[in-house]
C-alpha cells in the first residue's frame, strides 16, 4: 500500500465507483446498471475475442499517445499502471511493489518488482523509467509534461528504486501514475524505432504488440512471459475502431465483435434490451456537455458564454441523447456521489432561462465595446462542432434551435472523433460537444482544466481557481479540500467555460461468452475499480467455452 493510502482513500474514495465482488454478477457501478450479469463460471485459459472502440488513437506511447478513454483501453492491454485505484477508491501499487512519500509530500519513493522484462526482453529498472521521464514524458512536445511540471527530477537511488523530487509539497501526486506518465515502456524499443515508436509499442503488460493499420484494427498476443503467473488468459485480442455508434452496436448484436465500448446513453440503454449480452456499467464524475473556447471573441466574453447557458433546456439535451432515466443533470465536474459535489454550485449553474439568455445577448450584441469587434446589433455567428454519430448530430440540432431562437447563426459541423479531439487540443473550434470530468484526484480534474497547458481546452483560467488549487496542492483537510473545490466550482458556474448535459454512464458490453470484465485485482488480491470510463483490465478477462 500507498504510505498516504489513507489520504488517497480520504480524498477519492466516495468518488469511486467500484467493481462487484470480483465474480461478476449483480450491479457494477455503484447502484446504476443492468439487472443482471450472466454466471462468470471458472477462469479458462485460451481464445480470441475483438473488441469494438469509440475512437481510433493517434499513436500508442506515453507521451505522444492521446490516450481517451478508447486509447487507454488499448494501453492496459500493452502496458502495466505503476499505480491504479482500488475498488474504495484507495491508491495502490500495481506494477510497482511500493511507493512511500517523505514527511512534507515533496519526494515520492517508488520501488519496483524484482524481475519484470519489456516485451523485448530488456529490464524494467530504474534508469528505464528515469530515461522514459526525461527523453519523453518531460519534452517540450510532450502532451503530459504539464502533468508533471512539478516533479524537478527522477532520481534513480538503485536498480529498482526512484525518487521523484517534486519543487513543492503535494500529497496527492501519486494519482499522476494511475494514467500515461505511470506507464513504462522500453526506452530502448523507443530509440530504435524513433518517430516511428508510437506504432510500435513495447511495454512489460499482459499482452505483446502484434501490428497496427490505422483506423482498421490493432491486434495483441498473450505475453508469455507475463510476470503475474496464470495471466492473461487471452490468447489475443484485435481492437477495431468504430467510430459511428449504430455500426458498433449492430456489430456486437451480429456477433461480427465480442465487445463494444460506448460513452452513449443512447447506446446504453438499447445495449441492455440485448439477449445474450452483459454490461459492464460505470457512473463516475465524467459529463456531457460543451467547451467553449474563451481565448477567442466572441467567447471571451461571459455574457455570451451566460447567455449560451441559460438558452439551453438541460433536460431536453440529455433526453435526446438517451439519457432521460439513465442519468442525473450535471451542474458541476463532480458527481453527487462525490465528496467533491457542491449542492451550492449546482443551485448557481445557470439554469434553462430563454429571457434571460436573451437579455445577456442583446446586451452584448449592443456593446460598443463588443469584443468581437462587429457592428453594434449585429448578430454573432460561431460553428458548431461535433462527431458524427447519429445522436450527437441530434443534439447539435438541438444547440442550434435554441441558440438560433436568441438570434445566433449556428452552423454545424461533423468532425471525426480523433479530429475533434486534435481541434480541442489546439484551441481550433468555436463551440463543440465534448465530456469533462475524471475520475482522479480533483486538484488534478481541475488544474488540467483551467491552468495553461494541453489539457486547458476552454482556455479559461482565474485567480479564483489558482487560489484554490494551491489549497488543493498543499493540504490533505477534506473540509478544507471541499471547500476550495466549492470555490472552484462556483467560479465555474459563474463563468461558465463550459457546458453540461448529463453525467455519463459508459458500458463495456460483451457477448456473454466474454466474462470477468470488472474482476481485476491487484497482485495482493485487493478488488480493482472496475471499468471506469469503459476501460477494461484485460489481462483478467476470460472467453468461457
Amino acid at each position: 500500500m500507498l504510505a498516504s493510502a489513507g489520504v488517497a482513500a480520504l480524498l477519492l474514495g466516495a468518488a469511486a465507483c467500484g467493481a462487484d465482488d470480483g465474480a461478476g454478477g449483480g450491479d457494477t457501478s455503484g447502484g446504476v446498471g443492468p439487472d443482471q450479469i450472466s454466471e462468470q463460471g471458472e477462469p479458462v485459459t485460451g481464445g480470441t475475442i475483438t473488441v469494438g472502440l469509440e475512437a481510433e488513437t493517434n499513436g500508442w506511447i506515453p507521451g505522444e499517445g492521446s490516450f481517451a478513454n478508447a486509447g487507454t483501453t488499448v494501453a492496459y492491454a500493452i502496458y502495466d499502471p505503476l499505480i491504479k485505484q482500488t475498488a474504495d477508491g484507495d491508491l495502490q501499487p500495481y506494477l510497482a511493489e511500493s511507493m512511500e512519500p517523505n514527511e512534507d509530500f515533496t519526494t515520492w519513493t517508488l520501488t519496483l518488482r524484482e524481475g519484470i522484462q519489456f516485451h523485448d526482453g530488456t529490464p524494467l529498472n530504474g534508469e528505464a523509467l528515469k530515461t522514459i521521464f526525461d527523453e519523453y514524458l518531460t519534452v517540450p512536445t510532450s502532451n503530459v509534461a504539464n502533468r508533471l511540471a512539478d516533479v524537478t527530477s527522477l532520481d534513480v537511488v538503485d536498480d529498482l528504486t526512484v525518487q521523484y523530487v517534486l519543487e513543492e509539497p503535494n500529497a496527492a501526486f501519486p494519482d499522476v501514475l494511475t494514467g500515461s506518465p505511470g506507464w513504462p515502456f522500453s526506452p530502448t524499443a523507443a530509440a530504435a524505432a524513433g518517430p516511428d515508436a508510437g506504432a510500435n509499442p513495447v511495454g512489460t503488460g499482459p499482452f505483446r504488440f502484434v501490428e497496427w493499420q490505422r483506423d482498421s484494427r490493432l491486434v495483441v498476443e498473450r505475453n508469455e512471459d507475463y510476470w503475474q503467473e496464470g495471466l492473461p488468459y487471452l490468447d489475443g485480442i484485435t481492437f477495431r475502431p468504430i467510430p459511428d455508434e449504430d455500426t458498433r452496436f449492430q456489430s456486437l448484436q451480429s456477433g461480427d465483435i465480442d465487445v463494444m465500448q460506448t460513452l452513449r446513453q443512447s447506446t446504453v440503454a438499447r445495449a441492455r434490451d440485448l439477449d445474450g449480452v452483459d454490461n459492464y456499467e460505470y457512473l463516475g464524475n465524467n459529463s456531457g456537455g460543451s467547451i467553449i473556447n474563451t481565448s477567442k471573441p466572441p467567447f471571451d466574453d461571459v455574457r455570451v458564454r451566460q447567455a449560451l447557458a441559460h438558452g439551453i433546456d438541460q433536460p431536453a439535451l440529455i433526453d435526446v441523447i438517451g439519457g432521460t432515466g439513465l442519468t442525473p443533470d450535471a451542474t458541476q465536474y463532480f458527481s453527487p456521489d462525490s465528496p467533491f459535489y457542491s449542492e451550492e454550485a449546482a443551485e448557481a449553474f445557470p439554469v434553462y432561462d430563454p429571457e434571460r439568455a436573451q437579455e445577456l445577448y442583446d446586451e452584448y450584441i449592443n456593446d460598443p465595446a463588443r469584443s468581437d469587434g462587429q457592428p453594434v446589433g449585429t448578430d454573432i455567428s460561431f460553428t458548431y462542432n461535433c462527431p458524427p454519430d447519429p445522436s450527437l448530430n441530434e443534439l447539435s440540432q438541438l444547440y442550434q434551435s435554441f441558440w438560433s431562437d436568441l438570434g445566433i447563426d449556428v452552423s454545424l459541423n461533423t468532425v471525426e472523433q480523433a479530429a475533434h479531439i486534435q481541434n480541442g487540443l489546439a484551441k481550433d473550434y468555436d463551440v463543440q460537444c465534448w465530456r469533462v470530468g475524471a475520475e482522479t484526484d480533483p486538484y488534478f480534474t481541475l488544474k488540467d482544466a483551467f491552468t495553461a497547458g494541453p489539457l486547458n481546452f476552454t482556455g479559461y483560467t482565474s485567480a479564483v481557481i489558482d487560489e484554490n488549487l494551491e489549497i488543493l496542492r498543499t493540504t490533505t483537510d477534506l473540509a478544507d479540500r471541499q471547500a476550495a473545490v466549492e470555490a472552484i466550482s462556483l467560479d465555474i458556474s459563474e463563468n461558465v467555460p463550459n457546458l453540461f448535459t448529463g453525467y455519463t454512464l459508459t458500458d463495456v458490453a460483451v457477448r456473454e461468452q466474454v466474462k470477468n470484465v470488472d474482476g481485476w485485482e491487484f497482485p495482493d488480491g485487493t478488488a480493482g475499480n472496475g471499468v471506469p470510463g469503459a476501460t477494461t483490465m484485460w489481462a483478467y478477462v476470460w472467453l468461457a467455452d
